[in-house]
Formats: structure tokens, C-alpha cells, sequence
């Protein structure tokens, strides 16, 4: 053993180990280190968006989104989460699309080829035509008189007080409705950009035999269908990891007692 304090010599020149071979470089392929540094190369993409402040319309509509989950709904708003489903809903907005009613460019079109009939002294007819009705007072008008045979409602209107007694008045007066999903999506059916309610007051004998159809699924689903309970009620992830580790407890305990 070398002295305290003191180097202990090299090993001589012939004893060190021999140095690995080096790889053959490939010169078609120069090495051509990033450097990350100011000035340098872009930084690698990373998924940033649990870092982005997102604008106050999303955090909004995500944070009514969990507290409607959280909270206790009654059953008049929980009422407009049971939406018609995907094949219903495409067929009754394809029956909708044929009641479609004139856009601004048709109307002009129209207003100018009657005053133009009047000019040379003929008749213009005024037949009213059928169409689709929109407008909530309109609606609740068309409702309380009986004249309206089917309802849409869309399940995002907000405020929600707009449209929530709706249901019941439909129910009341029996007039079949059902509840989709998008205002949006109405809106496109009356050249709006939204749509809180349509309703058909009359369809032609072609589309009587659809319709029908239709509105027997409605009065079975919404009119004549089970009472709506309250909903919410459900608990976040960390919530619900938090009773499952207090039942797991109690059930240990009561085992022991």
C-alpha cells in the first residue's frame, strides 16, 4: 500500500490499455450538432396547451361544463341532455331542410317578379307557402293556438330560461317536441347563425307517412316517456378515489370488529 499523502506512480506506457478502434465515419454524412442556445436552432415541439391561457368563452364553457356534472341538476334542465340520437336527428333535419324557408336573395327575387306580373296587369297568386316556423314567441304562439303539429328544440340555449318551460308547455297543450342537439344547427335550417326552437305547422301528403314516424318516436321518447329524475351528482376522479379509499377502510374495520 502507497504512504498516506502520497501520488501513486503511472502505469507504465506498455501496461495502458490500447484505445478502441474508431468507427468508420461516413463521409455523405456530416455530424451536425444542434445547439439550443440564443440564435441557435428551434427548440424541439413540445404540447403546450396545459400551459396556454385560453380565452374567457372556453374557460367558461369548460367550467359550466364540470359544474353541471358536479352539481345537482333538477329535472327541468336535466331534461335537455336526453337528445334525439344520430339517425333520428338526420332524418327529421332532412325532413326540415325541405320546409326551408326563403332567404333574402329568393324574397327580392320573388317581390320583384310579382311587381313586375302587377305592372303588366296579370294576377299574382299568394299562396301562403308551408314552411318551417321559427322564433320563440312565434312558436309559443303557434303552441297555446294548437296550429303547431311538431317542436325542435336545440339543448344549448343560454341563457337556458329561454326555452326550459317549453317541454311543459308542449306536454300541456299536446303538441309533440323533442329536444337536439345545436342551436347552430337549427339556425343553418332558417338561414340564422342560431335557432332556439323551430316547429312544422303542416307537411306535404308526400312527407305525411315520415312524419308521422317521427312524431310517434317523439311522443314516445319526450310526451308519453318516463318521468326525467334529477341528474349531476358525479364526483371529479380524485373525489371518487377519495370514498373508494373510505370504503375500503370502514369495510376493514367492520371486518376486524
Amino acid at each position: 500500500m502507497a504512504p498516506k499523502g502520497k501520488k501513486v506512480a503511472a502505469a507504465p506506457a506498455a501496461v495502458k490499455k490500447a484505445a478502441a478502434p474508431a468507427k468508420p465515419v461516413n463521409p455523405l454524412y456530416e455530424k451536425r450538432p444542434k445547439t439550443f442556445g440564443i440564435g441557435g436552432d428551434l427548440p424541439v415541439k413540445k404540447d403546450m396547451r396545459r400551459f396556454v391561457k385560453w380565452p374567457k368563452y372556453v374557460r367558461i364553457q369548460r367550467q359550466r361544463r364540470v359544474l353541471n356534472q358536479r352539481l345537482k341538476v333538477p329535472p327541468a334542465l336535466n331534461r335537455f341532455t336526453r337528445t334525439l340520437d344520430k339517425n333520428m336527428a338526420e332524418s327529421l333535419f332532412k325532413l326540415l331542410m325541405k320546409y326551408r324557408p326563403e332567404d333574402k336573395a329568393a324574397k327580392k327575387e320573388r317581390l320583384l317578379a310579382a311587381a313586375a306580373a302587377r305592372e303588366a296587369g296579370q294576377e299574382v297568386e299568394a299562396k301562403k307557402p308551408v314552411v318551417v316556423k321559427y322564433g320563440i314567441n312565434h312558436i309559443t304562439q303557434l303552441v297555446e293556438s294548437g296550429k303547431a303539429q311538431c317542436v325542435v328544440i336545440a339543448h344549448d340555449v343560454d341563457p337556458i330560461e329561454i326555452v326550459v318551460w317549453l317541454p311543459a308547455l308542449c306536454k300541456k297543450m299536446g303538441v309533440p317536441y323533442c329536444i337536439v342537439k345545436g342551436k347552430a344547427r337549427l339556425g343553418t335550417v332558417v338561414h340564422k347563425k342560431t335557432a332556439t326552437a323551430l316547429a312544422l305547422t303542416a307537411v306535404k301528403n308526400e312527407d305525411q307517412r315520415e312524419f308521422a314516424k317521427l312524431v310517434e318516436s317523439f311522443k314516445a321518447m319526450y310526451n308519453d316517456g318516463p318521468r326525467v329524475s334529477w341528474g349531476g351528482g358525479i364526483m371529479g376522479p380524485k373525489s371518487q378515489a377519495a370514498m373508494k379509499k373510505r370504503e375500503r377502510a370502514l369495510a376493514k374495520d367492520a371486518r376486524v370488529a
